[in-house]
């Protein structure tokens, strides 16, 4: 569901999800994951922490593949193809719109954490899905 307004709820799960994220060493999050039916996710791909509140891919172009992992099917990996570039288009902590273009693992973990929020696992997607044993 579309996050209609922004109040301490909102605010304490981005803070809980980046939380999480962190602690299981993932790049991103999406709330469905943590039981939670809004259209929020976390992102950090090493370049800081990024919150999107009702995010949309309003752009896509080119292709790429991306070795994908998951926090919610922990040791299964595979491959996706994915777009190259993307431009997104969201709501920050405080309600206020920004957009941004995303390549390379911020264009793959952005795809795969929307695709949390449609109900969609990598699985669905990914080609030559292993298991890595512990």
């Amino acid at each position: 569901r579309e996050v209609d307004k922004i109040d301490e709820r909102i605010l304490t799960l981005l803070d809980d999800m980046a939380e999480t994220m962190y602690a299981k060493n993932g790049i991103g999050l999406a709330a469905p994951q943590v039981g939670v039916l809004k259209r929020v996710v976390v992102i950090d791909v090493g370049d800081g922490l990024m919150e999107l509140i009702n995010p949309v891919i309003v752009e896509a172009s080119g292709t790429q593949t991306c070795q994908e992992g998951c926090l919610s099917i922990h040791g299964y990996f595979g491959d996706v193809k994915r777009p190259a570039k993307i431009k997104v288009k969201a709501l920050n902590r405080k309600g206020e719109e920004f957009t941004y273009i995303a390549t390379d693992l911020l264009a793959c973990c952005t795809c795969h954490e929307i695709d949390h929020l449609d109900g969609v696992l990598f699985t669905d997607k990914a080609s030559n899905i292993t298991k890595i044993t512990d």
